[in-house]
């Protein structure tokens, strides 16, 4: 059992939280699908303005291990990792998610998925982030998902521009 683990068990937080995000973006089911899930493209807008991607495997194309390894302009380090167990294509995307701590020790687990539909205007992500260990913490993924989908609408905007 992690550090983390043992922390959450030993404060006796058992309660769950999910948070939904959704964005529309003016792109095909295909094209959105292909830029979340192709390496390549998650690198330029996985994580937050200003980061640096150190280390990755960001392959969410088919199921199998992930993980991503980013310093802030801080200089904090923030790693994080997963296991991607669901890959539908052009509709679903689901993944494991845990937080590394300062000793590399993978904090509780919690599930993402990524639910892609075609709109009148292009493609609609939903990002459900699901059994994260609190309302707190749900509170910072919730905030924290705004980076990576704000840097995707900037990426996907460019490529329409073009």
């Amino acid at each position: 059992m992690t550090g983390w683990m043992r922390f959450w068990l030993r404060r006796g937080v058992r309660t769950m939280s999910d948070i939904r995000l959704e964005r529309e973006f003016p792109v095909t089911q295909k094209r959105l699908f292909e830029v979340l899930t192709t390496q390549s493209h998650i690198v330029q807008w996985w994580g937050h303005d200003g980061w640096i991607m150190i280390e990755e495997q960001l392959d969410f194309s088919r199921t199998g291990p992930w993980f991503a390894d980013m310093r802030s302009e801080e200089g904090n380090r923030f790693k994080l990792s997963g296991q991607v167990t669901r890959v539908s294509p052009h509709d679903i995307i689901g993944f494991t998610w845990g937080w590394h701590d300062e000793e590399d020790q993978r904090g509780p687990e919690s599930h993402v998925t990524f639910t892609i539909a075609e709109t009148a205007k292009g493609a609609r992500l939903v990002v459900d982030h699901r059994e994260l260990v609190s309302d707190d913490i749900a509170a910072q993924h919730e905030r924290g998902w705004g980076g990576p989908l704000s840097r995707l609408e900037r990426l996907l905007s460019i490529e329409t521009k073009n």
